[in-house]
């Protein structure tokens, strides 16, 4: 069946099957993907910053931060020719899904970013570093090699290093590690379910649905918590729906169509690295030697779990072709 243009329909991913082996050459991820990969994780990494800046609540600062992005990103796939389309409930659903897990991703890990460092609410909040790269591996059945399995045993003593020192410099920071934890496995869901939706969707269009279901969530939650919603200043807030949403997640989804699960997930240690750069030179949050030790860990984990090659150098969405996932190739 021919595949329309994804830049013409919404409906489409930006990476098509059916190529012949010199086009796919073509489609292969190569220094443009790499740096969207780089530069979506340099602005992910200011988000903690925004947030501390804003008057309003934590989860309060979600809302806008969905809320505010939604014209840009509205612009931008009406730009890329995304148009209104009939698309299938299963993807309705997982776009539906996929927005409520990032809405309680953002929340929790809002509420975690004033409880800790910088450093370590971006490190745990990024927690799918390791997580995502093994569904990965259980996607393409087939489990890590002696070396990954290392690696991920490495850096699990590595976080929990880095939970033990917390608990010691002051028991309100293992409390927001925990909530930045618990935000990072939503994170997770969240990157799978949209893995699923960049099958079908194109990147922006994709992003747009999602944002747009998890606005509802984040203000009825910021209510319920008797947060602060309206600010007086709006710098950050807009900020915040810039540079984490709109630039961050934008490109963030983006290549997530084009790298396996092991690339995305060494890829998103970029973020605890500048942001702990930020909190040190803003916040004065300077790491110790232990927290230091528990960081090189998770690095040095994340540098061996990407060793050997095999079918999980697939990108996720490949993975997921499945007979089951229904595929909008037509309106």
């Amino acid at each position: 069946m021919h595949r329309p243009d994804p830049q013409r329909l919404s409906s489409a991913p930006d990476t098509p099957r059916g190529l012949t082996t010199e086009a796919n050459s073509v489609a292969a991820p190569g220094l443009i993907a790499f740096a969207a990969l780089v530069v979506a994780n340099v602005a992910l990494a200011f988000g903690p910053w925004f947030v501390r800046a804003t008057e309003v609540g934590p989860v309060a600062a979600g809302f806008w931060r969905l809320t505010l992005a939604v014209p840009f990103l509205v612009v931008l796939a009406v730009q890329q020719g995304a148009r209104p389309r009939r698309l299938g409930w299963k993807l309705w659903a997982g776009l539906l899904a996929g927005g409520v897990c990032f809405a309680a991703d953002l929340g929790t890990w809002h509420l975690g970013i004033l409880r800790t460092t910088l450093a370590n609410a971006t490190l745990f909040g990024n927690v799918a570093t390791l997580i995502f790269p093994i569904y990965g591996f259980l996607i393409v059945r087939s489990w890590p090699t002696r070396t990954q399995g290392f690696a991920l045993a490495l850096a699990a003593a590595g976080g929990a290093l880095l939970l033990g020192r917390s608990y010691q410099l002051d028991a309100k920071n293992l409390a927001g590690d925990l909530f930045c934890l618990l935000a990072g496995l939503l994170y997770t869901v969240y990157f799978i379910l949209m893995a699923r939706a960049r099958a079908t969707l194109a990147p922006i269009s994709a992003l747009t649905l999602s944002t747009l279901a998890g606005i509802v969530p984040l203000l009825i939650f910021a209510l319920a918590m008797g947060e602060r919603v309206l600010p007086t200043h709006w710098g950050p807030l807009i900020g915040l729906a810039l540079c984490s949403q709109v630039i961050g997640q934008g490109l963030m989804i983006y290549a997530l169509g084009r790298f396996p699960p092991l690339v995305i997930g060494i890829a998103l240690l970029i973020q605890p690295v500048v942001a702990g750069l930020v909190g040190w030179l803003v916040y004065g949050e300077r790491l110790g030697t232990a927290d230091l030790v528990g960081v090189v860990m998770v690095a040095v984990a994340l540098v061996l779990v990407r060793q050997g090659s095999g079918p999980e150098a697939l990108p996720l969405e490949d993975a997921l072709d499945t007979p089951d996932l229904e595929r909008q190739e037509t309106v």
